[in-house]
């Protein structure tokens, strides 16, 4: 049904209301009316054997050349092996999925792979990212709202370095961009673990949100979803939840509602810098050399990479009342759901009238604390493990 039509039905339907209704039911149909910034989605999957260099960079940057290699030339110390990723058959997700190389052995000139970006000699790395010359939509700037989900393998007596083997990397690009602003790295210890560290800005030092066993990874398909909202300051948003794909155990997640995304111009005099201009994602291994005697020649599989930029779409903002089977409105300060709810869906994400996300929470009982929200009216989105989703209008009083 056209959405003028469903308008009209509801403002008869208003007019025989109580007053208090009608108010709510009136904001309700302002709400709904706005319009809504589409979701602009980027998805990057192996097709099989060859070309696979040119499949990465059609998608992140069809101008441009995404792919920081060893093999690469001019600078690449180990053209010999071949391209450093490739398209291989994984019979457990049936189908081809990138693998990323990287070596330790010896050659007449030392460690065979180099850092080709930075040409040092303490570090080597493959990766593949977006960057200046990306398409707009997979770059991350303030006010925007970025969703990037990948899966990645890291095999059985994977071997990381005590200093750093950054999987995933958030970097920012211009100013104050020497570090990352959220990295996913292994790091040796005993046991081995898995890292999230978070780094503010260059006066900040690790902070370490989470750390996990990397045993939880080995041998094993995870899937990753990681939100962004960028801001600076408090006005910025991050989750991230890693589960496996084989059963949907979560492994690792972490969410902050009021934390900095990107970093703002820097004012030191001895160091004066610009505002970061955008954020942006890498992924492969990019790994510390300082200990090469306790590494060995690895691999990462990755897989099912997506970038989705914008805030929810109209079509996500349904006036289908089906949509309220999930609580009763309005929600006081504990958002009730219906036990049918409780037990399908595995998050609860809430969004403000203009589609930005404000709060993201795991259905771990019924009962969902709402009350640092405002009163107002907002978009209650449902998620199912399997990626589904269901969008419900909530009324917080």
């Amino acid at each position: 049904m056209h959405q003028s039509r469903i308008i009209s039905i509801l403002l008869i339907q208003i007019d025989q209301m109580n007053k208090v209704n009608r108010i709510i039911c009136t904001l309700a149909i302002v709400f709904f009316s706005l319009p809504f910034v589409a979701n602009s989605q980027v998805t990057l999957n192996a097709d099989g054997p060859g070309n696979t260099y040119e499949l990465i960079n059609s998608v992140l940057a069809p101008s441009g050349n995404v792919i920081e290699s060893p093999d690469q030339t001019p600078d690449g110390s180990h053209p010999t092996f071949g391209r450093h990723i490739a398209e291989v058959f994984d019979p457990e997700l049936n189908k081809y999925v990138f693998e990323f190389y990287s070596h330790v052995s010896t050659g007449s000139t030392g460690i065979l792979d180099n850092d080709i970006s930075t040409l040092k000699t303490d570090r080597q790395r493959v990766e593949i990212k977006t960057y200046a010359s990306s398409p707009n939509n997979l770059k991350g700037v303030i006010g925007e709202t970025v969703t990037y989900k990948w899966r990645f393998k890291v095999p059985v007596g994977f071997k990381p370095s005590a200093n750093f083997t950054h999987i995933h990397q958030i970097k920012p690009v211009d100013g104050d961009d020497d570090s990352p602003i959220f990295t996913l790295t292994a790091r040796k210890g005993s046991p081995n673990k898995l890292q999230l560290i978070y780094v503010v800005d260059a006066n900040g030092s690790n902070d370490y949100k989470r750390e996990v066993n990397l045993s939880l990874f080995e041998g094993i398909w995870v899937e990753v979803i990681e939100i962004i909202e960028v801001g600076t300051g408090s006005s910025g948003s991050y989750s991230i939840s890693i589960k496996k794909v084989s059963d949907g155990t979560e492994v690792l997640a972490y969410t902050n509602n009021n934390i900095q995304t990107i970093r703002t111009a820097a004012t030191d005099p001895g160091s004066p810098q610009v505002a970061n201009s955008f954020i942006r994602p890498k992924w492969g291994i990019y790994r510390s050399l300082l200990d090469a005697a306790s590494l060995r020649d690895d691999s990462i599989r990755f897989s099912d990479f997506s970038i989705a930029e914008g805030t929810l779409s109209s079509v996500d903002f349904n006036l289908n009342a089906q949509d309220a089977i999930f609580f009763q409105n309005p929600v006081q300060d504990n958002l009730i759901l219906f036990e049918s709810a409780k037990d399908n869906y595995e998050d609860l994400r809430i969004y403000d009238s203009n589609g930005k996300l404000i709060l993201s929470k795991k259905i771990s009982s019924n009962s969902i604390d709402l009350s640092e929200l405002s009163s107002g009216i907002y978009l209650a989105e449902l998620i199912k493990n399997d990626g589904a989703k269901k969008v419900s209008k909530l009324i917080k009083k």
